[in-house]
């Protein structure tokens, strides 16, 4: 993958409540197509919540697919919360973004509710998805991220599956 060039563009942020609606994947979907181009990918990615993502994401990607059935479309529901994926890699953002060098590794990370709140409370002030977010993913670890969280794993076989 090294010798490949990847643009990323700017997330379309949509809330979580919209996404559950077909109609707004199917707007989504198509300005997504009109910003990658023809050749574009379009990545879906969503917190469950207390969803099963094992039944949103197949829905979500069915409505996605009727949207733009000549678009790659992929979709990742992560496990509770995106957070949750950072949790998964623990050790790797112990020491960073004011975390306690000595960060504990929760034994189920996708089975914490409020992976935002438990990222916050460690820190000692509150998680913000703007601030702390893009810093965490930066330098957390993906390959224990990915042995211990399905989810993520999930997306990092999506993404490798395009190449």
């Amino acid at each position: 993958m090294s010798d490949r060039f990847i643009d990323v563009r700017p997330p379309i942020r949509v809330p979580r409540g919209n996404l559950m609606q077909e109609a707004e994947i199917a707007r989504v979907v198509q300005l997504a197509a009109k910003q990658v181009g023809p050749d574009g990918r379009i990545l879906i990615l969503l917190d469950a919540d207390d969803d099963c993502p094992a039944e949103v994401g197949p829905r979500i990607l069915g409505w996605g697919r009727a949207a733009r059935a000549d678009r790659s479309i992929s979709v990742v529901v992560a496990k509770r919360e995106f957070e949750g994926w950072f949790l998964a890699a623990s050790g790797s953002i112990a020491g960073r973004r004011e975390l306690p060098g000595d960060l504990p590794s929760p034994s189920d990370p996708e089975s914490i509710r409020d992976a935002k709140g438990w990222l916050g409370r460690h820190m000692g002030r509150r998680y913000s998805e703007v601030i702390d977010q893009a810093a965490l993913a930066a330098v957390f670890d993906v390959a224990v991220a990915r042995g211990r969280s399905p989810s993520f794993d999930k997306f990092m076989r999506e993404f490798e599956s395009w190449w």
